[in-house]
């Protein structure tokens, strides 16, 4: 890869930005782009790739570095991590510069910072699963995750999806849990291809998809997605359940529900309805009360599940935001058990890897609602003939599973 002064200038200059932490990443790289529309497709691929290297190893690359500029963190990815010489960075990098980050050896680091984690968080991890298994976790999560897709079942088959992509010269494979899944290898530009736009395919974790087995909706019933968000698990549910029933796409930003129209009739889904929440207490979900058959509580949470697509939310989060999400999550739960009918299935589910968001919630929620009995997640995976045992609550990881970090509790009301 030959690298331009002006391309490394402008790889410095996004991590700058980025290094704010104002926004979303992605967000932050893709208004870059826009602004500076001149950079061809080699340019923009290095820049991203150096400057989220550099989110995902920061405090390991500072160390390298000696240095936390944007100039010197940009050369230690890309000499560390992007596997670039010194002499493909020649009149790019000082030579001291180079010759420290190629002697830099991180044995000599403090945990968090082999593990490239805040303080904080290490702590945490360490604290529950050991300084052994909080490194698998953090070292899992810093690798770039892979293109997942799920399937529309309720048109195609994934066989033939694959036959499809495989033809178009893609490399894919069967995720090997979710029935609907596929990874691609690479980043292929998906949503150009024909599959897509005709709502055949739609980009999905593996770990999310299998969010809507675990709720297993039948067919007739009526749904909720509580934190429907653009709606992609709403999607899933009502692929299973073949376009027959309701499904209720509820979330308080009508923003991100007003994504989930053109994505539904994309799919052919007319089974949908979105209703964008007032609150906690909003009049139109209490008209629903005790009628749902299941209803799903994909919660707001830190995503730190998702730090290998959303590295800067280790950096963006602190120990004081974590306890805020584990208090809206308990109030979220609490208002979205008032819609499941008795004998109905409530799941509790989040993409964060920490127990205070994940089973302190769930053990809260059993406490505090006896009516709830809880239902072992690995049993009702089982009964679909999908091969995953991760306990009576899911726990998925990249490092084990290759999916993001998961987390899961099913319920079900007395009769």
């Amino acid at each position: 890869m030959n690298v331009t002064r002006i391309t490394f200038r402008h790889a410095a200059a996004v991590l700058s930005k980025l290094l704010e932490f104002s926004a979303p990443a992605d967000d932050t790289l893709s208004r870059y782009f826009r602004e500076h529309h001149q950079l061809g497709p080699r340019d923009r691929a290095f820049v991203a790739e150096a400057a989220f290297a550099v989110l995902r190893r920061r405090r390991s690359l500072e160390a390298a570095a000696g240095s936390p500029a944007p100039e010197a963190l940009v050369a230690a990815a890309a000499m560390r991590v992007l596997g670039l010489s010194a002499r493909a960075l020649n009149g790019l990098v000082d030579e001291a510069l180079a010759q420290r980050i190629r002697a830099f050896r991180p044995d000599a680091l403090a945990a968090a910072a082999r593990a490239d984690l805040p303080d904080w968080l290490w702590e945490r991890l360490a604290a529950e699963h050991g300084e052994a298994g909080a490194l698998a976790i953090a070292h899992g999560m810093l690798n770039p995750a892979p293109l997942d897709l799920r399937v529309n079942l309720a048109r195609t088959t994934r066989d033939e999806v694959l036959a499809h992509l495989t033809r178009d010269g893609m490399e894919g494979r069967p995720t090997p849990y979710s029935p609907a899944g596929l990874r691609i290898a690479g980043k292929p530009p998906i949503n150009r291809h024909s599959l897509f736009r005709e709502g055949l395919i739609e980009v999905q974790d593996e770990g999310s998809q299998l969010l809507a087995w675990i709720l297993a909706p039948r067919r007739g019933e009526m749904i909720a997605d509580y934190c429907a968000g653009a709606g992609g698990k709403t999607l899933a549910i009502a692929m299973l359940m073949r376009g027959t029933g309701r499904v209720y796409a509820m979330d308080v930003s009508a923003r991100r529900l007003g994504m989930l129209g053109p994505r539904a009739a994309r799919a052919g889904v007319t089974s949908v309805h979105a209703v964008a929440l007032s609150g906690d207490n909003d009049a139109r979900a209490k008209r629903l009360a005790g009628k749902l058959d299941r209803v799903l509580v994909d919660a707001p949470c830190s995503g730190f599940g998702t730090l290998r697509r959303n590295p800067d939310l280790k950096w963006r989060h602190g120990a004081a935001a974590i306890a805020q999400l584990a208090q809206k999550q308990n109030a979220i739960l609490s208002a979205a058990c008032r819609l499941v009918k008795p004998g109905g299935r409530l799941i509790y589910a989040t993409c964060s890897i920490l127990r205070e968001e994940n089973e302190d919630v769930a053990d809260g929620f059993q406490a505090a609602y006896p009516e709830f009995a809880p239902l072992a997640c690995n049993e009702l995976l089982a009964a679909q003939r999908i091969p995953l045992d991760t306990g009576p609550r899911l726990r998925l990881w990249p490092h084990v599973h290759g999916t993001d970090g998961f987390f899961a509790a099913a319920f079900e009301r007395a009769r």
